[in-house]
């Protein structure tokens, strides 16, 4: 037998700097996308103590007053004003309108505006069919931030990292090696290590093992805080930046991604869209009962609308070869931009869709089980099956 690895993925709380750009971003795109449904937007955010940077690029009706929806997001975050102040931060930004066509005005033949690989995975590890180190790394870490939000742990900061180590065999996981919560706050307010620590397992850590029938043993490790006192977080403690936390943003580095950025794109982008769609695929064949874990690679290159390369990995663990189950993917979907679009039903106006995307932006954009997300239903199962 082959020994057990040990493998590591980490989730970040809503606060975190990197997350916040990835929430101010999105929230950038949503409120183009409010008003106009058929927005092209690209939006980059920056943030440092005291200071945000914004970039974007639009082709759309109106304008946004994208300053205001980066001070929205950062008093929804809720920092301490010591942390970080929504009304005295200092905002520079440019707005430029684009050249780029309206997307209404793409055919179903329109090719990918980038040449562009992605990857998408699903694995039968849990309800939500992704890798369970990640599912539990992000399931602290939302734990944090309800139970913050709530009031119960309101010396803390809303930026917290969490981590979580599972043994894994022969692709199947075993038992939990380690859990981490890494916190920021008000160290005055903060009870003593061991009523911390307490209080943190209560209110965070079991309710997170409940939910998914696991159990620590006695050899697992539950770290609290092991760097120490509490310090100030956001972007007093460190900057941030968009589109840094890909790996976190899809399957916690378990499974390879594309590598782009995610948030701060309109669905149009192939790179976005393309990386829902090759998680799409991935989670229906499994859903499907014809593979235990799978991976699809997607690639497009300019001024073609059909991609050009549709690859699967099954790992050994298919019912079927890959060659027959690629068949079936290529015959259950329309693969490109303006089908996948039409297919997960963004390719209309979207009156309603103000916080679609900046939901995304936190907690991952892949195995979302709280949202009702196009491309994390099953409904191409029955028809690979």
């Amino acid at each position: 037998m082959s020994k057990a690895s040990v493998f590591v993925s980490e989730s970040v709380t809503r606060g975190h700097p990197d997350k916040l750009c990835d929430q101010i971003s999105d929230a950038i795109v949503d409120r183009f996308l409010a008003q106009d449904g058929f927005a092209r937007v690209d939006a980059e955010c920056a943030v440092a103590t005291g200071i945000v940077f914004l970039a974007a690029r639009y082709h759309a009706d109106e304008e946004v007053d994208i300053t205001r929806a980066a001070r929205d997001v950062i008093e929804d975050i809720g920092y301490d004003r010591r942390e970080f102040d929504p009304d005295r931060c200092t905002v520079l930004s440019t707005l430029t309108r684009s050249d780029a066509p309206r997307r209404d005005a793409a055919g179903p033949g329109t090719p990918a505006d980038a040449p562009v690989t992605v990857l998408g995975f699903a694995c039968s590890q849990t309800e939500s069919l992704m890798p369970l180190p990640l599912d539990l790394a992000h399931g602290l870490a939302r734990q944090l931030d309800e139970v913050r939000m709530a009031g119960t742990l309101d010396f803390l900061s809303p930026d917290c990292k969490t981590q979580a180590a599972v043994e894994i065999h022969n692709g199947r996981p075993g038992r939990i090696h380690a859990l981490a919560l890494v916190l920021t706050g008000d160290a005055g307010r903060a009870p003593d290590s061991r009523t911390l620590r307490r209080l943190l397992k209560k209110e965070v850590v079991d309710p997170v093992l409940a939910a998914r029938e696991l159990e620590m043993d006695r050899r697992s490790d539950l770290f609290i805080q092991p760097d120490g006192a509490l310090a100030t977080g956001g972007p007093t403690l460190h900057a941030g930046l968009t589109g840094r936390k890909t790996g976190m943003d899809t399957y916690g580095e378990y499974a390879r991604h594309g590598g782009a950025a995610l948030s701060g794109k309109d669905p149009s982008r192939i790179d976005r869209l393309g990386a829902y769609a090759a998680r799409y695929l991935a989670k229906n064949a499994v859903a499907a009962g014809l593979a235990e874990s799978c991976e699809i690679q997607i690639s497009w290159t300019s001024g073609r609308a059909e991609p050009v390369s549709l690859w699967v990995d099954t790992f050994g663990t298919g019912a079927l070869p890959d060659d027959e189950l690629i068949a079936r993917l290529e015959k259950a979907i329309d693969l490109r931009p303006a089908g996948l679009l039409k297919h997960f039903g963004l390719g209309e106006p979207q009156p309603a869709a103000q916080a679609f995307f900046r939901r995304l932006a936190v907690y991952g954009h892949m195995g979302r089980e709280d949202l009702d997300l196009p491309w994390e239903r099953r409904d191409l199962a029955a028809q690979l099956g």
